[in-house]
């Protein structure tokens, strides 16, 4: 009984975050910008942030995707507002951590409790890492945000997880 439960707050919060989206738009003079595209699915996000004084002050996110994408950009500006470029990096390695992704071999893995306490209603994505053809989903949003605050990272970490930049059209 409580597996249904847990199941069910699940799907509440995947599904409110989903069609109630938070900061779901554009930001008039973005100090960054990355548009990723999952190629997978075709789930496609554009993160806008404006950073200053190395935290961000506003952040949005538009694009088309999957519950699973848009809920988890919605969780994801949640988390990010407020933070330092290094908080935030942070929170995504975190996040990929607890999805289920790799760990660079710099990074120490963290207990489940802690990841879960510090992603707050995204840490309910957990359960993303029994279905590995759904992590790219879960991620895009998180990895926008990571490569938009540092543009020159390296091009190979973008397919690592299989996600490209969306070409302007």
């Amino acid at each position: 009984m409580a597996l249904s439960r847990l199941d069910q707050l699940y799907r509440t919060i995947v599904l409110d975050h989903s069609s109630n989206p938070h900061h779901r738009g554009h930001l008039e003079k973005p100090t960054h910008q990355m548009q990723l595209l999952n190629p997978t699915c075709g789930d496609a996000i554009t993160v806008d942030m404006i950073v200053k004084d190395n935290q961000i002050e506003q952040i949005a996110f538009n694009g088309e995707g999957c519950t699973i994408s848009i809920s988890s950009a919605s969780m994801m500006t949640d988390l990010m507002l407020g933070k330092t470029v290094d908080e935030a990096i942070q929170l995504v390695h975190d996040f990929n951590q607890l999805v289920g992704g790799t760990i660079g071999n710099d990074e120490e893995e963290k207990d489940e409790a802690e990841l879960r306490k510090q992603l707050k209603d995204a840490a309910i994505l957990a359960g993303v890492k029994n279905f590995p053809a759904r992590y790219k989903c879960a991620i895009l949003s998180w990895r926008a945000v990571e490569y938009g605050l540092d543009q020159n990272r390296n091009e190979q970490l973008l397919h690592q997880d299989g996600i490209e930049r969306k070409e302007d059209e």
